[in-house]
């Protein structure tokens, strides 16, 4: 589905190519530049994905992923020249300001496919000036959960018998 807004066009699950997207990070010095496979492997296995063009040049990119039960918003990244003035440190994509409500446009589709695929709950993870974007959304801030990351490389412990512990690859 595509439509017009203030000349920006929206495109709901028409996943760009791989390269095109690398480049589209590569100007926001963000760090998800990789090979064109690991593009490739992150959009097969992405539920949602919306772009936001103008001119044909991608300005925007949300994506949402599923096991069926739970969704995440988990990508919501929009040219910091298109933010409006507010946009401070633009870095990255993220989200600081969205004067023409662009980036809201996006995650709101994300979230509508989301809804109407049946999931139970959607989460966000947000930082710096996302959290605000992510709260005028409609997400609140979850008590009591601690944020904890495992790197792909890392040694995961495993039991053992007698107590001993061993590792294994991730």
């Amino acid at each position: 589905m595509t439509i017009v807004f203030d000349e920006i066009e929206f495109e709901t699950m028409a996943k760009p190519d791989p390269a095109e997207l690398s480049s589209f990070y590569a100007r926001q010095n963000h760090s998800t530049i990789g090979p064109r496979e690991k593009i490739q492997r992150m959009l097969d296995h992405t539920f949602c994905v919306v772009t936001a063009r103008r001119g044909g040049e991608l300005i925007g990119f949300a994506r949402g992923i599923t096991d069926g039960l739970w969704g995440r918003l988990a990508e919501c990244k929009l040219d910091p020249a298109y933010q409006g003035p507010a946009c401070i440190t633009r870095k990255e994509g993220r989200i600081e300001h969205d004067a023409c409500g662009i980036a809201r446009e996006m995650a709101a589709r994300v979230i509508d496919a989301l809804r109407r695929f049946g999931v139970e709950r959607i989460d966000a993870v947000a930082y710096g000036t996302e959290v605000d974007f992510c709260e005028e959304l409609g997400f609140r801030k979850l008590r009591g959960l601690v944020p904890l990351e495992l790197p792909a490389d890392a040694q995961v412990p495993v039991g053992a018998a007698n107590g001993a512990v061993a590792t294994v690859n991730a």
